[in-house]
């Protein structure tokens, strides 16, 4: 099977509907869904509403119950989103000014994959090592491991969400990926799946990037993450030639990010759940400003973050599509990207440090 006229009239139709929701939230302001200027990890200069999410899963919902061609897709896209909604229900709460906390999001995150278990009888059957595979053999710790392990991606989503565009383009990025490898190995209802979804964050993008003007908030960040993640856990489930690590390279940028943040606040005696303004892009965005643009200049630095970081954050992912089906060759690229990712970053730290004492 291939792209027909039918697959492309859906995503410019999504594409569209998630375009103008994203346009009229620029312009209503709902509630006190608007950004806090004084939040520690903020990065932008001027209050932004932040119910980007309502957008994107606006859009799907209007593409899966009112426009898709392909009833049964329809109707397990639509359970999908049943499944999934105590989690955008979480996140959006937040985006509303409701303090949920990150504890309880990650439980409305493990509620939700837990609800997709029981809705499509699919979790991680394999890690493709070893030792752990024997484990994983048995439902009673697959189904825990991955629901806990799911709800750390979609969270991870989330902490990337911190600059113009970033979170768009990884989840732009991870979409294509693994509709190429869906396309290799036959999985065309979850590459139609993930084609809806891709749409949706495009149409989104066109007003987040490049000047900030809507915010997906912590419901389209979790969101996404969840949708993603999930459909990649069946996409395993339904093909043994995929191998984990290959969509472990898919998920690598918002992983590594989240895996460093919890060494970085455990090792400084921080509680795990308050923010920093550490991560990597905030690194890279305030060494734009202190060595390229001044210090003035965020509105710039900010997107050109994004434009420096979406290389390094696409690459992993070119190297997990292209061995999907060679386990030894992704673990090899899986260990290739985390010595680049920790040793870019130590290096942007120690060349932050020496501008500083300079200036």
């Amino acid at each position: 099977m291939a792209i027909n006229s039918e697959d492309l009239i859906n995503f410019i139709f999504i594409f569209s509907a998630s375009l103008v929701l994203s346009v009229a939230l620029v312009f209503v302001r709902i509630g006190r869904g608007v950004s806090d200027l004084s939040a520690q990890q903020s990065s932008h200069t001027r209050p932004t509403s932040r119910l980007g999410g309502l957008s994107v899963v606006g859009a799907i919902f209007i593409g899966t119950w009112f426009w898709f061609v392909s009833a049964e897709l329809s109707a397990a896209y639509q359970l999908f989103l049943i499944v999934s909604a105590p989690l955008f229900i979480a996140g959006l709460a937040e985006d509303f000014g409701v303090a949920t906390g990150v504890r309880l999001r990650l439980l409305a995150a493990v509620v939700s994959g837990a609800g997709f278990v029981v809705a499509f009888g699919q979790w991680l059957p394999r890690l493709d090592v070893a030792i752990l595979d024997v484990a994983m053999a048995w439902p009673v710790f697959a189904v825990p491991f991955t629901v806990v392990a799911c709800a750390g991606v979609a969270h991870a989503f989330n902490l990337i969400d911190g600059i113009n565009g970033l979170s768009s383009v990884v989840s732009i990025g991870a979409c294509t990926a693994l509709m190429a490898i869906c396309a290799q190995v036959g999985l065309w209802s979850h590459f139609q799946a993930l084609g809806l979804l891709l749409a949706a964050v495009a149409g989104f993008m066109v007003v987040n990037f490049p000047f900030g003007r809507l915010f997906l908030g912590d419901g389209g960040a979790y969101i996404i993450g969840h949708i993603l993640v999930w459909t990649a856990v069946s996409v395993v489930w339904m093909s043994p030639d995929v191998s984990t690590f290959a969509v472990l390279l898919i998920f690598f940028w918002p992983i590594a990010d989240t895996v460093l943040a919890i060494w970085r606040r455990g090792t400084r005696g921080r509680d795990m759940t308050q923010p920093d303004r550490l991560h990597f892009h905030q690194l890279v965005m305030r060494g734009l400003e202190v060595a390229v643009l001044g210090r003035e200049r965020r509105e710039i630095a900010n997107p050109l973050a994004t434009v420096v970081i979406t290389p390094l954050a696409i690459a992993p992912m070119v190297l997990g599509t292209v061995s999907y089906n060679s386990h030894l060759a992704s673990v090899i690229f899986t260990v290739f990207s985390s010595v680049c990712f920790v040793s870019a970053y130590l290096l942007g730290i120690k060349w932050a440090r020496i501008a500083r004492r300079r200036m």
